[in-house]
C-alpha cells in the first residue's frame, strides 16, 4: 500500500513504524505537520492508500478523515484519552500499559479501535519507556492494524460496544507542572524519582534551585549519601546530588525555562548548567563495578563473567560530549587491561549513542572549537575499538544508534542488535561530512555503493536491513529488559567457543594488513579536514542546522528526503 505518515516529527517511534512499514513492502512517505499545515493539500498531493500518524499533536480535519482511513497511534490501553499517558504510566508506577491504534474521528482518541496492544512497565524514565515497551507494542499494533485495512473486510471495533472490562484505560488530564511538583521537605526518594523520570525527557521538573527556576531532568536514587532535604550534597560527572526527605537523587541534567517567544533552551549536565552559581561540592567518583550494593548513579559501569567483560554506558539522549567520550576511553582502556577474551560494549537498554553532544556544543563560548574537540574524542574512542587486537570487541545495541554513535558501533568485530534497534548511519542532515572512521568501517562492512546511498538517502533502517546490509551480526528478538541477559549469556558462549582464539589472532593480521594498505590515521585525516572546514566556517549549514535541533524551532516545511517513497537499497 502507499502509506503517508502525518507526525509532529520525525521522532523514534515515527521512524520506526516508517522503517518498519517499509521493510514489510509498503511504499511510506512522511509530512511533518503543523497547526498550520493544510493537511487536506498534503493528502491530495500523496494521494495515500492510508494515513498513520504515529505522533501527532494536532487533530486531523474532518475534510480529511472523512475521506480517507486514518490510524492514529495512541500510546495508552483502550480506553485512555489524553495527551500524557505515558507520563501517568510512570507516574501511577503502572505495572502494565497499552497502545490502541484507532480511527480518527470528530472526538479525540474516540474513535474506532483497529487494533491494540499492551505491554510491562518497568523502572525506568519516560522516554525510555516510549522508545522501546511502548514502541515495541505500537509496532506490533500498527502492523496488524495496516494488515487489517489492506484486507477489506475487517471492521474495526466502536469504542461504545466494548464493555467496560476490555477499555482499561479512563481520560486522564494533561500532566501539567503542579502535578509535577517536588516537595523536597516530605517527598521520600522513591517519590522524587517517579516524579522526575515522568518528565525526564520533556518538560522536565519545574523547580527552584540556588535561587533560579530550572528544569529538572532525569533521576536516580542515591542511597548513602544524605543530608538535610533540598539541599546539594556532591557532584557526579556532571550531574548534582540533591537530598531527599530520606536519602537523595541524583540529577544528569538542567534547562532553564524557556521565555515565551524565544527560541527553545539547551538541556545541559547540570554542572554546566549551574556553572558560577554551584557552589564547591565534592566530586564523588563514580563506581566503575557493577549496581549490585547500595544503588547509586553511574553512566560507566564495568564487570566480567569470566573471559567476557562487559563495559556498560547509558547518556541521556544517547550524546556524547568530549567529557563522556573521554571518560568512556579511560573506562575502554581499564577494560582492554583485563584478562578477558571478549569485550562487549554497550548499554542494557535504550540508546547507544547517537554521537556528538549538540547541546553541549551550542552552549559554549565557541562552538566551532568545541565541536572540535568533540569530534577529536569520538575518532579517539573509535581508534581505541579498532585498534584492539588482542580480544574480540561486540558492540551491544539495545537501542538506537545514529551518525557518530552508529560509527562506534561498527568499529566492533561483531554487531548485536535488539531487533527492534533503529539505525541512522549517515551524518548528512546535521550538515556534517561526518568522521568516526566512517569511511573506512561503513564500506568495509557494507560495501562502496551501499555505503554511499546509506549515507546520502539519510534514512532510518532497522536492524533487519542492517543484517542485510552487513552492517548488523546478530539480532536478538527480545524485550528490552532482556537484552542485557541474552546479550551476557551469547558473550560467555563466544569467550568460550574454541575458535575464538583463532579469530583473535586472524583480526590482528587483518588489521596489520589493512594498516599497510592504508593507515587508520589517513582515515581521519581527510575526514576532519572536511569536518574542520565545516565547523569553522560561520556560513556552513551545520551551524544553522545545529541551532534549529537543540533549541526546537518549528520545521518550516517537510524536508524533500521524507516527502517521496524512496527505492530500496
Amino acid at each position: 500500500m502507499r502509506i503517508l505518515l502525518i507526525a509532529g516529527a520525525f521522532n523514534s517511534l515515527t521512524q520506526r513504524v516508517y522503517a518498519e512499514l517499509g521493510d514489510h513492502g509498503h511504499q511510506v512517505s512522511v509530512e511533518l505537520v503543523t497547526r498550520d499545515t493544510s493537511l487536506l493539500e498534503v493528502v491530495r498531493r500523496h494521494v495515500p492508500d492510508l494515513i498513520v500518524a504515529p505522533m501527532l499533536k494536532t487533530a486531523i480535519p474532518r475534510e480529511v478523515w472523512s475521506t480517507h482511513t486514518c490510524l492514529i497511534v495512541h500510546p495508552g490501553p483502550v480506553g485512555d484519552r489524553g495527551p500524557s499517558s505515558v507520563d501517568w504510566a510512570v507516574h501511577l508506577g503502572a505495572v502494565r500499559w497499552g497502545v490502541t491504534v484507532l480511527q480518527a474521528n470528530d472526538e479525540m482518541d474516540g474513535g474506532d479501535i483497529w487494533a491494540a496492544g499492551s505491554c510491562p512497565v518497568p523502572g525506568v524514565g519516560k522516554s525510555d519507556l516510549y522508545r522501546n515497551e511502548i514502541a515495541d507494542a505500537a509496532v506490533e499494533a500498527v502492523l496488524a492494524a495496516v494488515a487489517r485495512v489492506a484486507s477489506g473486510t475487517h471492521r474495526p471495533q466502536p469504542q461504545a460496544e466494548l464493555p467496560d472490562a476490555a477499555k482499561p484505560g479512563r481520560p486522564r488530564p494533561p500532566f501539567r507542572q503542579d502535578l509535577r511538583r517536588i516537595d523536597w521537605r516530605s517527598d521520600p526518594t522513591d517519590t522524587v524519582v517517579r516524579k522526575l523520570r515522568a518528565a525526564d525527557s520533556q518538560p522536565g521538573v519545574r523547580d527552584e534551585l540556588l535561587g533560579d527556576i530550572w528544569h529538572l531532568h532525569g533521576g536516580h536514587p542515591e542511597d548513602t549519601l544524605t543530608g538535610p532535604p533540598g539541599e546539594l550534597l556532591a557532584t557526579r560527572c556532571g550531574a548534582i546530588c540533591r537530598a531527599t526527605a530520606d536519602g537523595a537523587v541524583w540529577i544528569p541534567e538542567l534547562r532553564p525555562p524557556r521565555t515565551p517567544g524565544e527560541p527553545g533552551t539547551l538541556k545541559l549536565p547540570a554542572t554546566l548548567a549551574l556553572g558560577d552559581r554551584l557552589a564547591p561540592l565534592p566530586e564523588v567518583p563514580a563506581p566503575l563495578g557493577p549496581g549490585d550494593g547500595p544503588r547509586t548513579w553511574s553512566d560507566i559501569r564495568y564487570r566480567e563473567d569470566g573471559p567476557a567483560g562487559f563495559l556498560e554506558f547509558s547518556f541521556p539522549g544517547g550524546a556524547m560530549s568530549t567529557d563522556h567520550c573521554r571518560r568512556l576511553l579511560a573506562a575502554y582502556r581499564h577494560a582492554c587491561a583485563r584478562p578477558t577474551s571478549v569485550l562487549v560494549l554497550g548499554g542494557r537498554r535504550d540508546f547507544f549513542s547517537n554521537g556528538i553532544h549538540l547541546h553541549v556544543i551550542e552552549a559554549a563560548a565557541d562552538p566551532a572549537e568545541e565541536s572540535w574537540a568533540n569530534i577529536n574524542a569520538m575518532d579517539d574512542l573509535v581508534h581505541a575499538v579498532l585498534t584492539t587486537t588482542d580480544r574480540l570487541v561486540v558492540a551491544a545495541l539495545g537501542g538506537n544508534a545514529a551518525a557518530g554513535g552508529a560509527m562506534l558501533a561498527l568499529a566492533a568485530d561483531e554487531v548485536w542488535c535488539r531487533a527492534a534497534a533503529v539505525l541512522n548511519p549517515h551524518y548528512r542532515l546535521m550538515g556534517l561530512y561526518g568522521s568516526e572512521y566512517w569511511t573506512y568501517t561503513l564500506p568495509g562492512r557494507a560495501g562502496p555503493e551501499v555505503a554511499g546511498q546509506l549515507t546520502a538517502r539519510a534514512l532510518p533502517i532497522t536492524a533487519a536491513t542492517g543484517a542485510r546490509l552487513g552492517l548488523v551480526d546478530r539480532i536478538l528478538d527480545c524485550p528490552a529488559q532482556d537484552f542485557a541477559a541474552r546479550t551476557a549469556g551469547l558473550a560467555a558462549r563466544l569467550a568460550s567457543a574454541s575458535s575464538t582464539q583463532a579469530r583473535i589472532a586472524a583480526k590482528k593480521a587483518d588489521r596489520e594488513r589493512d594498516e599497510a594498505h592504508r593507515p587508520l590515521a589517513a582515515y581521519r585525516e581527510l575526514e576532519l579536514a572536511r569536518m574542520h572546514r565545516i565547523f569553522f566556517d560561520p556560513d556552513q549549514p551545520y551551524h544553522a542546522l545545529r541551532r534549529a535541533f537543540v533549541r526546537k524551532e518549528p520545521t518550516a516545511a517537510t524536508p524533500e528526503y521524507l516527502g517521496s517513497a524512496p527505492a530500496a537499497i
